[in-house]
């Protein structure tokens, strides 16, 4: 079996996200740039497929800047065979519709019978690259899944949604999202760092991919935050709890 998993280099969420002053967008140079920990998620259910089955071939793939090669490496470590690396400067703010034709592109010959995503990623939340790529690959999607099972004919899985759990199946190939309901990843051992370093990595560029034309987001202007505005205090003269709760009633907190 072959699974594709989706990566992204996002910027560590403890540390305090940077807008480039030229361009608006966010400083990917500074901080530490990590492995978004849901394609984490997505990355360990592959891993526990090939524990399984050591036949199973597991790739990661991404699009980012040349930094986002760490990512791969890390994921490599952690058991991944390879990797593709989408990198080419004039990807650089691509919207959803570039990045999922692109993606689209270098996945379409893989031959891959699952792509594993997260639901949505830490820095955009847009949660809407997997159903795209659904429709440019023409493949069935099972997304935002708490559970997975798979078998030899395809994959099964739950939905919860506001109506309540849902059943879901899809014969191979397929594509699938993960939500954090899933297993946490796995650390790379010292055996698996190294062996990471000998593990292939193919950079495809935009025109190798026959990307179509730039379909590129732009910031105009940034507003700045507005004051926050000081709080009600109730000071408890016996009435206290009356007040906290006419305050929490009008705000519909309770």
């Amino acid at each position: 079996m072959k699974i594709v998993v989706l990566i992204k280099a996002v910027p560590d969420t403890a540390d305090e996200r940077i807008l480039d002053p030229q361009t608006y967008r966010v400083d990917r140079e500074e901080g530490d740039q990590i492995i978004d920990e849901i394609t984490e998620r997505a990355l360990e259910l592959a891993l526990s497929v090939k524990d399984r089955d050591k036949t199973t071939e597991v790739i990661v793939a991404t699009m980012g800047p040349a930094h986002a090669i760490k990512a791969i490496r890390k994921a490599l470590s952690m058991g991944a065979d390879s990797g593709i690396h989408v990198l080419d400067d004039s990807l650089i703010g691509a919207d959803l519709v570039l990045t999922a034709a692109t993606l689209a592109a270098a996945l379409r010959d893989l031959g891959a019978e699952l792509i594993i995503a997260g639901n949505e990623s830490t820095d955009g939340r847009a949660g809407m690259l997997p159903a795209m790529l659904s429709e440019h690959l023409g493949l069935p999607l099972l997304g935002s899944l708490t559970t997975a099972e798979m078998s030899a004919q395809g994959i099964s899985g739950q939905r919860q949604s506001e109506a309540g759990t849902q059943e879901v199946t899809a014969t191979y190939p397929a594509i699938i999202t993960v939500t954090e309901r899933f297993a946490e990843a796995r650390f790379p051992n010292f055996k698996g760092i190294l062996g990471a370093k000998r593990k292939p990595v193919a950079t495809k560029s935009a025109a190798e991919l026959g990307a179509g034309a730039q379909s590129l987001t732009t910031v105009a202007q940034i507003l700045p935050r507005p004051a926050r505005s000081a709080g009600a205090k109730i000071i408890d003269d016996g009435q206290g709890a009356d007040e906290l709760i006419t305050f929490l009633t009008a705000r519909h907190l309770i």
